[in-house]
């Protein structure tokens, strides 16, 4: 009797709390103004169907407490390996940023008994402390008070403050208005600091409405007032946004140089707290934009300075920072020491719980279940001397997304039981964790409503809608979703609403499959808007592409192709791999710079298009023949051993002694996965080349080795690979005088082996084709640019060392003063790019994906993308050897016969193939990517 009076007390606990998100006609106002959801549900419930619901989900509700046992908290939970749905720690950062607007300490003159400065200070700290509506309360009052004193500046200042905190409530109407204002009180004589800080809040506003063109705009006058000022951090700051700017532009180079203009100036300066600052805002937004190596650099020369001069209240800031980078570069012993460092050294109860949140998650992440636990107990004890104090946190959004934070990892932990020896012991941990997290979940949707902070509110609502998913309990992650979702829109907040959407469609896959359908459109839509903005800047829920982006566009193509698919939902699923493909390279690029070419129905009459797509129970192939409906066929077999099947066979055609029938086997395996059910229709439609858009771990594998039983398919077509039709359209190679510029290297350089067959390689296609040669200390950086930028050839063949990888600052090519990475390269060739005479070929001989990389070949692609050139042929594993010389030297005699790229290569590697070179480790490492005709 006492356990049912408590599991109907916490009930009712939790649906008391529920009941107060919203009133009614709140929702109705937020389901009239944004919800988009095509969807056969009642989001809006009628007053005399409440009590029939909550009824209902008592009983849930009810059970779920009975599962959640009531007993300590223990540190010796049972944990497995599973993946969830989560933010991750990383993502709710406190960043130490010279470039967000900060309210500042300039005043005007005011009688002594004014209150505007007391009520202004009073709201700095309220806003200091994350309490925004209570700022808001305060600075309403200053600009009262300002507006009785006839105080012109003054309400200029409190407009400003107000514009920042409606920023961080993500209210943008009022954030608009607010900034507005301000600007119509100042005139041009107005102190220039004052005016340079409401145009930096201006130009953040702008940002969070969409309009980078005007943010840019305003930052560069924020910075020339900042100058007047002789501000210099204003002046460091108001770059930085502007490099924020042009990257949301997809203007990456201007970007780039200005970040690399920015770091020259900061080093030109003498170590001092300002130059320490500018080197760590510097270094997050490097890290932001995927350059992990320089961030590293600028960060750690950040700390030592700090470390140098004391800087006790910046230094923790700037170690999470550093972390945060050495995470991402997969150091990640390093990584954890410095969260550790940073908890120490943190002045605040919000910077250390931050820092032992993310060290957390990459424990988790990294599968270092025991310290996990470890250090969760930690967090969660109620010992007066434990410096996290989790349940002591002061109130703020902060202290909100924190503790949704940490109840999603807990979370995850309940997810990680394994096989323990007494069951029921490893489930009652299990449900002890979920419950826990639960309750950290209800504590946090109370202070975010204390707050007035919606947004906050949505996420809590949402995790604890996930908690709820994952316990299979379907009506109430439904209810919680639909509130989160509601929450969100109703405050422009689609970084989150996106989730929430994505969350319902998982829930409503469970029982009715068309509205999911339905809702996981609408998800994609709404992260399509927004997905490039995530890119170039770091907002508080800046996403991780393979957990927040890419699942969202693989289950959606699952969901659509069933056996009962129409051909609309097969164009759909179509749609949405080319989608994921763009999105993965805008992604390794961390930049917007990505612009879809043509229509995908452009296509080469005599070529097939597969789309092979890695499904967790299933390989899905849709496949596109020229004038026809697309057909789709599903071999019932796991990612993992799709996967467990490619690295084998990669790891058989690069070892040279490997026999024809081991590599045969696990060919032909692949072949009957992919290529088998639809080779009888390949041959009726007299079919020449097959294209490939690539997913997963397929990239780095050739399709030209997959064998049928009899032939590899290179002997029966010809072969290339895309990384979506949207970036590469199959436009014939122009009839005009084929020349080129080729380089490499022979010698050893930056502890690379010498490469003895490249000079014989450079020697020989010069007798094919006529052009320059760069050799050894001719080949360098600057005189690559010089050359090919000069000259009008198609063609630019490089033969040297080379590495791709899933990491743009670690793919690159090699010349002799330097590594050229793949940023550094579009730079190199952008006078070229912006001529007419575009570069058809990029051939680079010598090149090899990352080893341990399964996404390496993403460089590849990405090499070929900056390098503006309309195809790439390029190899996956390095082969030094004579046969190189004879495939390429062939490839260009039958370009020269008119061939297509696709057939030409064919032919070359036919001419190994049935030569003494039949090995696939000679022929099968070359692959096209890009243009195939």
């Amino acid at each position: 009797m006492k356990l049912r009076q408590r599991l109907h007390h916490f009930s009712n606990q939790v649906y008391k709390r529920l009941s107060r998100f919203h009133s009614r006609q709140r929702l109705e106002e937020c389901l009239k103004r944004k919800l988009r959801l095509k969807l056969k549900l009642k989001l809006r419930l009628p007053l005399s169907q409440r009590s029939r619901y909550r009824s209902r989900g008592l009983v849930i509700l009810a059970v779920f407490t009975f599962l959640c046992v009531f007993q300590p908290f223990s540190i010796s939970w049972p944990l497995v390996a599973a993946p969830t749905h989560r933010v991750d720690a990383s993502f709710l950062a406190a960043q130490l940023h010279l470039s967000e607007p900060e309210p500042d300490a300039y005043a005007t003159q005011t009688t002594a008994d004014s209150p505007i400065e007391p009520l202004i200070e009073q709201g700095r700290q309220s806003y200091q402390a994350g309490q925004y509506a209570d700022a808001i309360t305060l600075w309403q009052q200053a600009l009262t008070a300002a507006q009785n004193a006839d105080d012109s500046l003054q309400q200029a200042r409190c407009f400003n403050y107000l514009a920042l905190a409606y920023l961080k409530l993500a209210d943008w109407q009022r954030a608009e208005q607010a900034i507005a204002e301000s600007r119509q009180r100042l005139t041009p004589q107005t102190n220039p600091q004052l005016l340079a800080q409401v145009l930096n809040t201006q130009g953040q506003v702008q940002l969070g409405l969409g309009q980078p063109e005007a943010a840019l705009a305003s930052w560069q006058q924020a910075e020339t007032y900042y100058a007047a000022a002789q501000d210099l951090q204003g002046q460091i700051g108001s770059q930085i946004n502007q490099a924020q700017a042009l990257q949301t532009l997809g203007l990456y180079r201007r970007a780039q140089r200005l970040l690399e203009a920015i770091n020259q100036r900061l080093q030109s300066q003498p170590d001092s707290p300002l130059k320490a600052l500018g080197l760590s805002s510097l270094g997050t937004v490097l890290q932001v934009a995927g350059n992990l190596t320089e961030s590293q650099q600028v960060l750690q020369q950040s700390l030592a300075i700090a470390e140098q001069l004391d800087m006790r209240a910046q230094l923790s800031d700037i170690q999470f920072s550093l972390a945060n980078t050495l995470r991402s570069l997969q150091s990640t012993p390093e990584a954890l020491r410095l969260y550790q460092q940073a908890a120490n050294t943190a002045l605040t109860p919000v910077g250390r719980l931050q820092s032992q949140l993310n060290r957390l998650s990459l424990l988790l992440d990294t599968q270092q279940n025991v310290a996990a636990q470890m250090l969760a107990a930690q967090i969660l004890s109620d010992d007066p001397d434990n410096p996290l104090q989790l349940n002591r946190l002061p109130s703020s959004r902060d202290a909100v997304y924190l503790q949704v934070n940490f109840a999603t990892q807990l979370g995850q932990l309940a997810t990680r039981l394994p096989q323990a020896n007494v069951q029921a012991d490893a489930q009652a941990n299990a449900q002890t964790v979920t419950q826990t997290a639960a309750q950290i979940l209800m504590r946090t949707i109370q202070q975010a409503q204390s707050l007035s902070d919606p947004r906050a509110e949505s996420y809590a609502v949402g995790q604890l809608a996930h908690l709820y998913e994952q316990t299979q309990q379907w009506q109430t992650a439904q209810t919680l979703s639909q509130r989160a979702l509601l929450l969100a829109q109703s405050v422009n907040a689609d970084d989150i609403a996106y989730r929430w959407q994505w969350q319902l469609g998982r829930i409503l896959k469970q029982s009715d499959p068309p509205a999911a359908k339905a809702v996981y459109s609408e998800a994609l839509q709404t992260l399509n808007l927004i997905r490039r903005d995530l890119l170039s800047t770091h907002p508080e829920f800046q996403v991780s592409f393979r957990s927040d982006v890419e699942p969202l566009y693989r289950e959606l193509v699952d969901l659509l192709v069933q056996p009962d698919a129409s051909p609309a939902d097969l164009q759909l699923a179509r749609e949405a791999i080319e989608a994921l493909r763009v999105a993965e390279l805008e992604n390794f690029f961390r930049s917007a710079c990505i612009e879809p070419a043509q229509q995908i129905d452009s296509i080469d009459p005599t070529a097939a298009i597969f789309y092979p797509i890695l499904l967790p129970n299933q390989l899905l192939v849709i496949t596109s023949l020229p004038d026809q409906p697309l057909r789709y066929h599903v071999a019932p077999v796991s990612q993992t051993e799709v996967e467990r099947v490619v690295e084998s066979f990669r790891r058989r055609l690069i070892l040279p002694y490997t026999s024809d029938r081991e590599i045969q086997e696990l060919a032909q395996q692949l072949y009957s996965w992919m290529i088998q059910p639809m080779a009888a229709t390949l041959r009726e439609n007299q079919i020449q080349t097959l294209v490939f858009v690539q997913d997963g771990a397929l990239q780095s594998i050739p399709m030209a080795a997959l064998y049928d039983g009899e032939r590899y398919l290179i002997e029966t077509y010809s072969i290339a690979l895309t990384p979506g039709l949207r970036l590469f359209g199959p436009k014939p190679l122009e009839q005009v005088a084929l020349t080129a510029v080729t380089a490499g290297l022979t010698e050893s350089r930056h502890s690379f082996e010498p490469l003895e067959f490249v000079e014989v390689e450079l020697t020989q296609i010069r007798s094919a084709i006529p052009g320059d040669i760069l050799l050894n200390q001719d080949f360098t950086s600057s005189s690559l640019s010089t050359t090919v930028n000069a000259s009008a050839a198609p063609i630019l063949h490089i033969a040297t060392h080379g590495q791709f990888s899933s990491q743009s600052d670690q793919t690159f090519i090699l010349a002799w003063d330097q590594p050229i990475t793949v940023s550094r390269f579009s730079q190199l060739l952008q006078a070229r790019q912006e001529r007419p005479n575009t570069l058809e070929l990029l051939v680079l001989s010598a090149c090899e994906t990352a080893i341990g990389d399964k996404r390496a070949a993403l460089g590849l692609a990405g090499m070929a993308v900056q390098s503006g050139a309309r195809s790439t042929l390029a190899s996956l594993w390095l082969i030094d050897d004579e046969s190189t010389p004879l495939l390429m030297t062939q490839f260009y005699q039958e370009l020269k016969t008119g061939l297509s790229r696709a057939a030409a290569l064919r032919q070359a590697q036919l001419s190994l193939l049935q030569g003494p070179y039949r090995h696939p480790r000679f022929w099968a490492a070359f692959v096209l990517l890009g243009n195939w005709r």
